[in-house]
């Protein structure tokens, strides 16, 4: 294994967690700037208000986006291993 391949691994590899993470990352930013934007408004400065609806946002993206984040994350899975068996016969 040559330095460019294990970086090429390593990339690979950040990409599909950024790309699994994203869909909870985008649904709490965004209702995390609702919310904010209605405390703002209203003038309530009460600190527990965000996490309720974020943490709803994200199970319930969870929920929504978990058969792809699975899907993605047996293919990338199955990926490795079989680079392990190609690497193992010379």
């Amino acid at each position: 294994m040559d330095e460019q391949f294990a970086q090429k691994i390593m990339a690979d590899s950040l990409i599909v967690t950024m790309i699994v993470s994203a869909p909870m990352l985008f649904s709490g930013m965004i209702v995390g700037l609702i919310v904010s934007i209605f405390q703002a408004t209203t003038s309530i400065q009460e600190q527990t208000l965000t996490f309720v609806p974020k943490m709803i946002a994200i199970v319930a993206s969870i929920i929504i986006f978990g058969p792809w984040i699975i899907t993605t994350l047996l293919e990338y899975s199955n990926y490795m291993v079989d680079l392990m068996v190609l690497m193992g016969n010379p």
